[in-house]
């Protein structure tokens, strides 16, 4: 009967695997017991489990035991430090009455937890870099914003070309295209009498002399219309 592997040294929290192995020579069909047992600080063996030959596996909360004759296979689950010490398997057959083969002993140490230490770090890598999540949020966020402001962009542009479409032809002439005023000058003519009242020549003076005044009020030019009908 052997067990191995010799030594293991395994941090808290985690499952070790023993192997115990049995070679019989005239296997016959005989029935037989496995039994594991433990050992603290060189005290007397305690039995922790056991399995026999027509079992493929025995489980209980602390161990997991599995049949693979002629090898059989435990785990001792969620190792604590307490878990430390010396396991070794027990052969008892019983069509030989009161034998017991044990196997050689291995030591298991069982040290402190590792999520300990990782879980002092992580705060503070958490507050010198955001979490992934956080981050691509963030990113999200900022990629929205952008797609609306081309957005806007996008309707202002189309609304100011829409505007200088539906504008009338003479709007969007520019104001130095539009032809100039042209001033043209007319001449009226026309006849003015004055009428002088009758003097006698007796009493007439040498010097005496009539004046008359003539305004033309202002009027707009005259079109060949306008003076036409003038002359009419």
């Amino acid at each position: 009967v052997t067990f191995f592997p010799a030594m293991l040294t395994l941090p808290a929290g985690t499952s070790a695997t023993f192997f115990c192995n049995i070679s019989m020579e005239n296997d016959s069909g005989s029935e037989y017991s496995l039994n594991w047992y433990k050992e603290t600080n060189h005290s007397q063996a305690k039995k922790i489990a056991e399995i026999s030959r027509n079992n493929p596996h025995m489980k209980t909360e602390k161990y997991l035991l599995t049949n693979h004759t002629p090898a059989f296979k435990i785990e001792i689950l969620n190792l604590h430090q307490n878990d430390s010490g010396s396991y070794y398997c027990g052969l008892i057959t019983f069509f030989e009455p009161d034998k017991v083969m044990e196997s050689n002993r291995s030591h298991l140490v069982v040290t402190a937890a590792l999520e300990k230490t990782t879980a002092t770090d992580e705060p503070e890598m958490d507050e010198d870099n955001p979490p992934d999540h956080v981050k691509a949020m963030l990113l999200g966020i900022l990629l929205l914003c952008g797609v609306v402001v081309l957005l806007i962009f996008g309707c202002f542009i189309v609304t100011c070309r829409r505007g200088d479409v539906q504008k009338p032809p003479s709007e969007n002439v520019p104001a130095e295209e539009k032809p100039p005023m042209v001033s043209v000058s007319t001449v009226d003519y026309g006849v003015l009498e004055f009428q002088c009242p009758y003097v006698p020549a007796e009493t007439r003076t040498v010097d005496q002399t009539e004046y008359a005044t003539i305004i033309f009020p202002e009027e707009k030019p005259i079109t060949p219309e306008r003076g036409k009908k003038h002359q009419d």
